[in-house]
């Protein structure tokens, strides 16, 4: 007996040891983003940018493309990304970008990629061993001509092409040729956008369709269960409702059903916003993953960054992308799972417009700006120098498990991709603002970290946190998002009392949805759904109690429910309400 005890402590004790070494995230994505390279944009203010993405497994590596970086990441663990230095086009196509909107495709021991192209002088590109710099042309000019491509290969080894950006076209579909890589037969006109009816689709930061039509493209395409599942992103890629749609099919090029759950990836509300213009792909571990494009819009409509969220098939087949406090931290399963709203780590935003200090400010860059968990608002010191700080006050000793620093490009002088870039800063705890401890020291540190995101080998105890500038890689010392995650020491908000969802005759795509305001509540998670046990879609509200939900399609019933949540916790979700 004696020695199953023994054995039942060691397993529990390597058990707890495997939990406190799992990796966690935390999106926006901390890879060195390069500047924005479009001369038009200067005026606006030189800026980092990228969007697009695609992740594909090969090799047993992550590699990860987007737009305009010249070059790409790989990693071995979806955390540690490193770039190659890359790039692809031929010297009359270099003008202002590199790869916009990339596709990338695995066809047996080689990973082919090509970007954005309207012409059919465009190479396809082909590497076995894409950790380096080693590519050759597959073909010189690919004759499809195809903006925002994705390719797809099916279990028969058939290859297809799929693309389409524009808010008068539709998405197309074309087989290619796998001997020749070039497309074969007739391209078909698969799907369209019907804003009419799906109020997602409909143009403009509130779905209203101010002024333009809206935005179809970035076409992915995935097959499970014997069902091809077409992907695309609409309506703009400036918007917070920036999202990706899902239409299925039994055949690679169509027809195509409009899924019930839609749009399947979506992000409207917290810190980071936007999910859109992406692509589905497995871990090494079998598990589903979406990552797609997060808006910023400040500088300039196209800032954006990138984020990975859960995703999954349910037990009908349906994709879903969970996004429910999706830029708060998540593990990084090292095995299999079964539900992915086990990745949340429960680590809650010890600081939402919490009081703050600094060394200086910059105008009417506030100093609240990074901490009111808006990526579009910042906080900028006067200068980029060393000294400058910004202190946090979390209101009482908290735990604290990690922080995300998340950096703005105010006044930045960089464009493009230059290498040598780096931040160096340290950050500090303390209980009562006189004894300071270091948390994190990145006084020596050479690599560039614009949403820096460290989670602490140990929790540690403080109420102040305090972020200290030592070096910037260009421009003033800029903060959009200072963000301490961990629990503090009080209770969860009870639950929210009194949600109402409000669908009137006159706009069936829209529903105004209320709630009592919560004194003990930061915020609330909003789920909608097509059923009750299929409340997929999540909106995350800060400091207010009703929010216009646009999203609806017309013609069919939906299911909400509400959440509140604090630096405690969260409480029990609310009954769920059907709206006809």
């Amino acid at each position: 007996m004696r020695k199953r005890y023994v054995l039942l402590t060691l397993l529990l004790s390597y058990c707890s040891l495997a939990a406190a070494q799992q990796n966690t995230y935390c999106n926006p994505v901390n890879i060195d983003y390069g500047y924005c390279p479009i001369p038009n944009f200067v005026t606006q203010g030189k800026h980092r940018a990228t969007a697009d993405p695609v992740i594909t497994l090969f090799k047993g590596n992550y590699y990860l493309f987007s737009t305009n970086q010249w070059g790409y990441w790989w990693s071995s663990d979806m955390l540690h990304w490193n770039f190659v230095p890359r790039k692809f086009l031929k010297p009359w196509h270099q003008v202002y970008d590199e790869l916009c909107a990339p596709a990338t495709a695995v066809l047996g021991d080689t990973l082919l990629v090509i970007g954005s192209t309207h012409t059919r002088s465009f190479p396809l590109w082909m590497s076995t061993q894409p950790r380096t710099d080693t590519w050759k042309e597959a073909v010189d000019s690919f004759r499809a001509g195809a903006w925002d491509p994705a390719f797809f290969t099916d279990d028969d080894g058939r290859f297809y092409l799929y693309y389409g950006s524009s808010n008068v076209y539709p998405i197309y579909g074309w087989e290619v040729d796998r001997k020749t890589l070039q497309p074969i037969g007739e391209r078909k006109e698969l799907i369209r956008l019907h804003d009419d009816i799906h109020g997602w689709e409909r143009f403009g930061e509130h779905n209203d369709n101010t002024f333009l039509q809206p935005f179809m493209e970035g076409a992915w395409m995935n097959k499970y269960n014997g069902k091809y599942y077409l992907q695309y992103g609409a309506p703009g890629t400036e918007f917070s409702g920036y999202a990706d749609g899902v239409y299925v099919g039994g055949h690679p090029l169509g027809p195509f059903a409009y899924q019930v759950h839609n749009p399947f990836s979506y992000k409207p509300g917290g810190f980071a916003r936007g999910a859109g213009h992406g692509a589905t792909y497995q871990d090494k571990h079998g598990n589903w993953w979406h990552v797609s494009t997060i808006v910023i819009s400040t500088k300039n409509n196209f800032e954006r960054r990138i984020g990975i969220w859960p995703a999954g098939f349910d037990q009908d087949d349906i994709l879903f992308c969970n996004t429910a406090y999706g830029d708060y931290p998540h593990y990084l399963p090292n095995d299999s799972i079964r539900d992915s709203k086990g990745l949340f780590t429960g680590w809650m935003l010890l600081n939402y417009n919490k009081p703050v200090q600094v060394s200086s400010t910059l105008g009417g860059f506030a100093p609240n700006n990074a901490v009111d968990e808006d990526i579009k608002t910042y906080w900028s010191a006067a200068s980029g120098n060393a000294g400058e700080w910004i202190q946090s006050d979390l209101g009482q000793v908290s735990t604290i498990r990690a922080i995300q620093i998340n950096y703005a490009d105010q006044d930045a002088t960089i464009m493009g991709k230059q290498p040598g870039l780096y931040h160096r800063y340290r950050l500090y705890g303390s209980k009562d603002g006189k004894n300071w401890q270091v948390l994190v020291d990145k006084s020596r540190n050479r690599t560039d970290v614009p949403h820096d995101y460290v989670a602490l080998p140990q929790a540690a105890q403080a109420r102040y946190i305090k972020l200290e500038n030592l070096h910037m890689p260009t421009g003033k010392f800029a903060i959009s998002g200072l963000r301490v995650f961990g629990r503090g020491k009080g209770s969860a908000p009870d639950t929210v009392q009194h949600f109402v969802a409000l669908r009137g005759d006159s706009e069936r795509r829209n529903a105004w949805l209320k709630w009592e305001m919560n004194d003990n509540a930061t915020g609330y998670t909003i789920y909608t759904g097509i059923a009750p046990d299929k409340l997929y879609t999540s909106i995350m509200v800060y400091g207010r109690n009703d929010y216009y939900f646009n999203g609806m399609d017309k013609d069919k019933p939906y299911y909400f429910c509400i959440e509140a949540f604090n630096e405690n916790g969260i409480s029990r979700r609310t009954k769920v309400v059907k709206v006809e």
